[in-house]
């Protein structure tokens, strides 16, 4: 289904019953990227999928700051809304995680669990803020410049990306069409506006966060291990799982055990607080 939020229309994609759980994918990707949690949790849980501003089937504005991360979360708050849910528990995966993190640090009344793979807080200071946002917008430039091809041909082989080499062929390219199906507006636009760089840093407010919430990342994934460790310490209520035998996502190299976790988080509540 297309919902217009706040004047974008947004593909909207709902399955299964029992307690809301908003989907927010990565970065080039699309609510695609979580269907394979449907035939193990939708007899459990309403899943709520969604193609982020800029990706997908939803709209590409040609202004970024309509991408800004106080922009989309507004949208979210708009959807929730508009789907008569008092507040819903959200799973977001590294851009999709940033945005989840960041709806609930501004909208907290709208979150209950929240869940973040491979996602960071931001970046702390102005200045790695600044060098970031030089990196993206030049990224954004090789879209435009280059097309959707050769960035997504770049985009694979950057570091991140390596432990996904290990996977089937036929995994490898249903990826890859994920990618290519984006237009060069809404991902320049999406690097412009909700970019690391560009978003707020959340690092000095997480211990004022009193949700539930899981860190997922993958053994393989040096760097986000470092920021989940990090973030840990900080959350009144994390816990933190480390998926064997994975990089940077988790869900695409080791679904089975990345289901695992997240049910267990979502359905197994004895030990967490009530929200």
């Amino acid at each position: 289904m297309i919902k217009n939020l706040r004047g974008v229309p947004y593909h909207i994609e709902i399955s299964g019953t029992g307690k809301p759980l908003l989907l927010l994918h990565g970065f080039t990707g699309s609510l695609n990227a979580w269907r394979f949690l449907k035939s193990s949790m939708e007899k459990h849980v309403q899943l709520i999928g969604v193609d982020i501003i800029g990706h997908g089937r939803s709209g590409s504005p040609a202004d970024p700051q309509r991408y800004t991360m106080e922009e989309t979360a507004r949208d979210l708050r708009d959807l929730i809304g508009q789907l008569h849910l008092a507040r819903t528990d959200v799973l977001g995966y590294s851009m999709g995680g940033r945005l989840a993190l960041s709806f609930a640090m501004l909208h907290p009344e709208c979150v209950g669990r929240l869940m973040l793979e491979s996602a960071s807080p931001g970046l702390r200071t102005r200045q790695e803020r600044e060098d970031r946002r030089l990196h993206d917008g030049k990224l954004a430039e090789k879209i435009r410049i280059e097309g959707i091809h050769p960035f997504v041909d770049f985009w694979e082989n950057i570091p991140l990306f390596q432990t996904q080499k290990k996977l089937p062929a036929d995994r490898r390219q249903s990826v890859r069409d994920g990618r290519l199906a984006n237009s060069v507006q809404g991902l320049a636009c999406s690097l412009r506006g909700m970019g690391t760089g560009s978003q707020p840093s959340w690092w000095d407010q997480l211990h004022r966060f009193t949700r539930p919430v899981l860190l997922i990342t993958g053994k393989e994934d040096a760097k986000f291990c470092r920021i989940a460790a990090e973030m840990e310490k900080q959350l009144q209520y994390a816990a933190w799982t480390v998926i064997p035998n994975a990089g940077h996502n988790t869900h695409l190299e080791q679904p089975a055990e990345f289901i695992r976790a997240v049910h267990h988080f979502l359905l197994d509540t004895n030990e967490l607080p009530k929200v």
